[in-house]
């Protein structure tokens, strides 16, 4: 090897190194990361699910008795007393069953806790139709029975949610909130509730999936809904009024579940949006 190889060519001047790229400041985005799989699936099902529907419907050559349940007037009726009977009974339990579970949680009610859980396991446990058919003896038929017998069955998945949720907050998180001077309250509002969002709302989902499917069982007190196209089909044998009914249903129960997961997509904090429950 000659001397001049090993020399450094100093003719040339070194590059500069490249100055690493400058964090970012602000707020990260609200859909950084990308959207989950399933916020664009499930309504894509809904929209192929209602055109195959109305392509098959526009087909078909349905009887008198068929051509009068699926008119499109009386479709819409039943399906706005089925979302009635879903909202209205899902509000109920929300109102109920998280605070039911913010208190289980608390040291000072410790005692009540198994008897608050308990009572949700028996209204989950009971078989709703028999259930239905209880509330309707004691407090006659209608709307508000049903809406009774529903808001009973479906408590226990957000109580438990609730539960599991506040639970399993850190310790020393809530002790550096109340080292910070946050009292109980605040540091509630501000700490555990946050931190639990992503479970509660987990919990609120499945009740609601569960309302849309036994809210059918309101036709046999004379609360309206789908559940009347489906007795109706099952009675009288038409096939068409049995299938608009269980498709409708399936559909409904589709597009709640997809308002309810991206409520929980987009009011879950930031650091734990994607978390599954």
């Amino acid at each position: 090897m000659t001397a001049a190889a090993g020399r450094t060519d100093l003719s040339k001047p070194a590059k500069p190194p490249k100055s690493p790229r400058p964090a970012r400041v602000g707020p990260t985005p609200r859909f950084a990361g990308g959207v989950p799989i399933d916020l664009i699936l499930e309504p894509l099902l809904v929209v192929v699910g209602v055109v195959g529907y109305l392509i098959w419907h526009a087909a078909q050559d349905f009887t008198e008795t068929e051509a009068v349940q699926l008119q499109w007037s009386k479709l819409g009726t039943s399906v706005w007393e089925h979302i009635q009977l879903t909202v209205v009974s899902a509000v109920l339990v929300v109102l109920i069953a998280i605070p039911l579970g913010i208190l289980v949680t608390r040291k000072r009610f410790a005692r009540v806790s198994p008897v608050i859980v308990g009572l949700a396991n028996v209204g989950q446990a009971a078989p709703v139709l028999g259930m239905v058919v209880l509330f309707a003896m004691w407090f006659g038929t209608g709307f508000r029975t049903a809406v009774a017998a529903l808001v009973v069955y479906a408590v226990l998945p957000i109580l438990q949610n609730t539960v599991t949720g506040l639970r399993q907050v850190d310790e020393r998180i809530i002790e550096a909130a109340r080292g910070q001077g946050f009292s109980a309250f605040a540091t509630l509002l501000r700490v555990e509730l946050p931190l639990s969002v992503p479970v509660i709302l987990h919990g609120v989902r499945t009740a609601l999936v569960i309302l849309v499917g036994t809210a059918t069982l309101g036709t046999f007190i004379g609360a309206g809904g789908l559940g009347v196209l489906i007795t109706t089909g099952v009675t009288l044998y038409l096939p068409p009024l049995l299938f608009t009914g269980a498709l409708l249903v399936a559909l409904l129960a589709l597009a709640i579940d997809w308002l309810a997961r991206l409520a929980e997509y987009l009011l879950a904090p930031r650091g734990l949006r994607g978390v599954s429950a």
